[in-house]
């Protein structure tokens, strides 16, 4: 065989593996959890508990931690403010967890392709439709978004929105 045959058998089996990772990945997007279309935020969202500056990382089905959550807008990491408000969660990227949807809000020590040390991810768990969601953040005062849940809990517990 000479150069130029090898050289194009090579590409020949590149461009094979390209195209069979094509052909997985969007089998794999086929597969996502299909979510219907999230609640828009209310205009008037109550009290503001507090705004956290951080990185939203990622949302998973809760019951299967290893399955991201992509549609919606929800596949990708975004630095942006999560705010505490009497009304529920506002996520970056405008996105909203109402308060009737929040089931657990709490701490982690992983999500899918991220661990951290021991409880140094905020997690929100939440329900959308049918479907229950935990939605992953790294926060710049993990300590004071404890503090504004605990709160938010304190407020919509006593039914005050």
């Amino acid at each position: 065989m000479t150069n130029n045959q090898i050289s194009a058998i090579l590409v020949i089996v590149l461009i094979a593996l390209a195209l069979t990772g094509m052909v997985i990945g969007w089998r794999r997007s086929k597969r996502a959890v299909a979510l219907p279309p999230l609640p828009s935020a209310p205009a008037d969202l109550g009290d503001l508990i507090g705004e956290f500056e951080g990185l939203y990382l990622s949302t998973t089905l809760t019951a299967d931690p290893y399955r991201r959550v992509t549609s919606r807008g929800l596949g990708f990491r975004e630095r942006g403010a999560v705010a505490v408000t009497s009304a529920g969660f506002v996520l970056p990227g405008d996105r909203f967890i109402p308060d009737e949807a929040v089931t657990a809000v709490g701490r982690a020590s992983w999500t899918i392709d991220r661990g951290v040390e021991p409880n140094g991810l905020n997690v929100i768990e939440w329900t959308h439709g049918d479907t229950s969601l935990s939605s992953y953040f790294r926060l710049s005062d993990p300590e004071g978004f404890d503090a504004a849940t605990i709160q938010y809990q304190t407020l919509n517990n006593e039914g005050q929105k």
